[in-house]
């Protein structure tokens, strides 16, 4: 069995590899691909943008005053003595 990491492109329903094979696999040869995509820098941004969609700057600002607020956060804010 051989094990190889490949770079492809995904393309009109067909994955391309970004580098020539032909050496790896021969031609017709049956194989199992585990896909793992890269991320983008844009999409996380993205996805970071969408959290606050549609919501009013009030809104926002009381959310982030909670997520800011750690005074119950593994009991911070409480002083035993």
């Amino acid at each position: 069995m051989i094990s190889a990491s490949v770079e492809a492109v995904f393309e009109q329903g067909v994955f391309r590899p970004l580098t020539p094979i032909q050496f790896l696999i021969p031609e017709g040869k049956p194989l199992k691909i585990n896909i793992e995509t890269k991320s983008d820098c844009n999409d996380v941004l993205k996805l970071a943008r969408s959290v606050y969609e549609g919501l009013s700057e009030p809104e926002i600002d009381d959310i982030e005053q909670i997520a800011l607020d750690r005074t119950h956060f593994l009991n911070e804010g409480k002083h035993t003595e």
